[in-house]
């Protein structure tokens, strides 16, 4: 009787698992395959992309299309904003955001969840809700076509769930090792710079790559605050391909491909560290 049991155990077992691997297989395909098809994409000419058939293998590989991108698109000036820009708001997210997660999650003072709740409303509010308040203010500070009137938006947008990771990671770190450091002496600051950083650094390796991944390809924000043409970001580098009477869709195709270079390079270099922080910033907490 145990042994039918057993059975039919590992049978329901093997059909479960074989479920989920079946829909495991298909989410895969369906994440990897608009990025198989934009490469397939920018190795076309205009006549097989506008000729409609998606799914079809280009006749001649076009690396004239990467030439066109890297040179014509202007793809380094690009860059060059949109990392300058993305390391910017990183940076400022990550001194911000673990310096008020410290203070919320480590210090007891009456109002720290009420603080934490505020930050945490933040994310319910779109971005798109901001726009004409936001114009309105970058206007009257005279900050309107710089990269300052993209930077303040994006860290102010990134912080909530920066503060909701990092505060559920600090609060599980025990409390004895910050209290054995201040009886050998050691200040707030000295507490928050030598403990409390390098043991969240898990996290912070989150918050950081989510940051990345959101800023890099932001678009709404950057078009509607900065026209100056020295100061727009990588996304706009598929504008230098768009004339009156034509568009080389190759040519976008590649510049998309190196545009989302870094971005997956970096994923897949890190992607472990985003299981772990997110984890350690949500379970633990």
């Amino acid at each position: 009787m145990r042994h039918v049991k057993n059975v039919t155990n590992r049978r329901r077992f093997s059909y479960a698992k074989g479920i989920v691997l079946l829909f495991l297989s298909l989410l895969v395909v369906t994440q990897v395959y608009p990025l198989l098809w934009l490469i397939l994409y920018s190795f076309k000419t205009n006549e097989e992309i506008l000729s409609g058939n998606f799914f079809a293998l280009p006749q001649s590989p076009q690396w004239s299309n990467y030439t066109s991108a890297f040179a014509g698109g202007d793809y380094l000036r690009y860059l060059w904003n949109s990392f300058f820009v993305t390391t910017v708001t990183m940076t400022c997210v990550i001194i911000l955001s673990s310096l008020a997660a410290f203070a919320i999650s480590r210090f007891r003072w009456r109002y720290g969840q009420a603080v934490l709740l505020l930050f945490l409303i933040g994310m319910m509010i779109p971005m798109q809700a901001t726009l004409l308040p936001l114009m309105i203010i970058f206007k009257n500070m005279h900050i309107l076509n710089t990269h300052a009137s993209i930077i303040l938006p994006y860290i102010a947008f990134s912080m909530p769930i920066a503060i909701f990771i990092l505060n559920g990671f600090m609060k599980s770190i025990p409390g004895e090792i910050e209290e054995s450091a201040i009886m050998d002496g050691a200040s707030i600051l000295r507490v928050y710079w030598n403990i409390m950083l390098p043991i969240s650094v898990p996290p912070i390796m989150t918050v950081c790559i989510l940051t990345f991944i959101n800023i890099w390809n932001e678009y709404i924000l950057a078009s509607i605050f900065i026209s100056a043409n020295d100061l727009k970001t990588l996304p706009f580098g598929v504008n230098s391909f768009v004339s009156q009477y034509s568009v080389n869709y190759g040519a976008i195709g590649a510049f998309l491909v190196l545009g989302a270079l870094p971005v997956i390079i970096i994923y897949f270099l890190l992607a472990d560290k985003i299981t772990q922080g997110m984890v350690a910033g949500a379970v633990k907490g």
